[in-house]
Parts: structure tokens; C-alpha cells; sequence
């Protein structure tokens, strides 16, 4: 297919959620990208950058580049394409596209100019225009009413829950991978440290104990064991911070003062 064709076949995975994500050639990423230009990224995390894509049509679509970095990239680049091929669900974020391609370019190296291969590893999603959870959980009033975090705690959930149905296990839930559309309601998005299970399993154990400090599992920090619990902790962290607007709350009991307040404060 050209480029011109693999545009239009993006655009149709964007309007229609039934089309499958579509392979992307580089070529035209970095056209609706700006050439991936510094005024186009919107994010940025341990594993890659995330640009903003304008389609000729006018729509726009979130895009992760990968960093080459050799010893993470092509697992993480597997793990995140195959987890995400098969999930679709109202919150989770929706996989329209990928680029695996491997150029060969000039670079300089011991004064001489010499062919280098380039991999470039990139996942593109429907565009959250209300950012990730994070930029919302500043403080205990946290910029959101009591309803919108309800319903936000309530989302993410059911995402978490039909992950687990899809014997996927998240990995790292936290804000930041947890986006929000025009209604703010949640997506949970980035896979890149997922594990599915095999229909038998149901515990896996690693030495690669990859993460968020303060969302990870005590069983998987201290002896790399990874069950479907270990999406549950990171999820109550994440429930604790969406109340209290920070993940250090001294009790439950803060929580209740604190909607108490906001209950009569609406009465006034």
C-alpha cells in the first residue's frame, strides 16, 4: 500500500472503532508529526516520547516513540502491540496503528561517516484532549468534583476488570497512564510493561522488576511475583490518590472529613 493509502486507512481506524490497527510506514508519521518537532510533544516517560499527529482531515492522534534503547525496545514494543491488538473497551485507550521499521543512515563514528541501522518503534491512539489523571491530583480538592472522581474511579475499574478478563495484567497503574477524553472518562493506556497470561497461568515470576515506586506490589518488589493482585494494589493507591489528591493520606478517615466538608460546603 502507499503512503497515501495507509493515510486513508488510518483515518478509517479513527471514525470506525471495528477496523483493526493499521501498519504505519515511518515516512508518514513523521509527516503528520512536524518531523516529531519539539512544539508537537505532549508527554514524555521512561520509555518514550508521545507526539501529537494532525491528520489532513483535521483529526488528531496521540503517537508514542520508543527510544532506542536495545535491551527494552523490541520486548516492551511486543508486549504493548500484542496486549493491545485485542483490547477494546469505553476505558481503555484505543489502538489505532504501529511502525516497526529499521533504516539504515549515515552517522559519524571514530571521524569517519559510517551506515548505522536506526529502528524506529512507534504505537499510535485516538487523542485524549483532557490529558492523563495526573495533572488533575495537584491537591486535596484535586480540581475535580466528587461525581468526576466517582465516575473515574468507577471507569478505571471496570477497565481493570475486563484487562483481567482478557488475562492481561496492567503492571503499572498510575495518573499518568490513565487518560481522559472530552467527558473525562478514563482510559487506561500505556502497556508497555503488561503481561497476558496463558489460559493455565495464573502467577508468573521475574527478575526484571520494572515499574513505579509507590504503585508497586510488595510480593512483586520484593520477589518479582506478578499476579492479577498486583494490578489490585497499584489500583488501591490509585483510589487513595484520586480522593486525597496525593498517594500519602495518613487514614481513610481524612477521606470521609474531607467529603463531608465538600457535602456541606454544596449546601451553603
Amino acid at each position: 500500500m502507499t503512503d497515501g493509502e495507509k493515510l486513508a486507512a488510518l483515518e478509517k481506524a479513527l471514525l470506525d472503532e471495528s477496523v483493526d490497527p493499521v501498519d504505519l510506514p515511518f515516512s508518514l508519521l513523521m509527516s503528520i508529526t512536524e518531523n516529531f518537532s519539539d512544539a508537537r510533544e505532549i508527554g514524555r516517560g521512561g520509555f518514550g516520547a508521545v507526539y501529537k499527529g494532525v491528520l489532513p482531515s483535521g483529526g488528531i492522534i496521540a503517537m508514542k516513540q520508543l527510544f532506542e534503547r536495545y535491551e527494552i525496545l523490541d520486548k516492551n514494543f511486543e508486549s504493548e502491540v500484542t496486549c493491545l491488538a485485542g483490547v477494546k473497551h469505553k476505558n481503555t485507550v484505543r489502538f489505532l496503528g504501529y511502525c516497526s521499521e529499521t533504516q539504515q543512515v549515515l552517522i559519524p563514528y571514530n571521524g569517519k561517516r559510517v551506515l548505522a541501522d536506526v529502528r524506529h518503534r512507534l504505537l499510535c491512539f485516538e487523542y485524549m484532549p483532557k490529558g492523563c489523571l495526573a495533572d488533575y491530583l495537584s491537591d486535596a480538592s484535586c480540581r475535580l468534583q466528587w461525581t468526576t472522581r466517582y465516575q473515574i474511579i468507577k471507569g478505571i475499574c471496570e477497565g481493570v476488570h475486563y484487562l483481567h478478563q482478557q488475562r492481561i495484567i496492567h503492571m503499572d497503574l498510575k495518573p499518568q497512564n490513565v487518560l481522559l477524553d472530552d467527558s473525562m472518562v478514563p482510559r487506561i493506556a500505556d502497556f508497555g510493561l503488561s503481561r497476558r497470561l496463558s489460559g493455565s497461568q495464573s502467577w508468573a515470576i521475574t527478575d526484571h522488576k520494572l515499574g513505579t515506586m509507590g504503585y508497586m506490589a510488595p510480593e512483586f518488589l520484593n520477589n518479582g511475583e506478578i499476579t492479577y493482585k498486583t494490578d489490585i494494589y497499584s489500583l488501591g493507591v490509585l483510589i487513595m490518590e484520586i480522593l486525597m489528591g496525593h498517594k500519602e493520606s495518613s487514614s481513610v478517615k481524612e477521606v470521609i472529613i474531607l467529603y463531608v466538608r465538600f457535602q456541606q460546603t454544596k449546601k451553603l
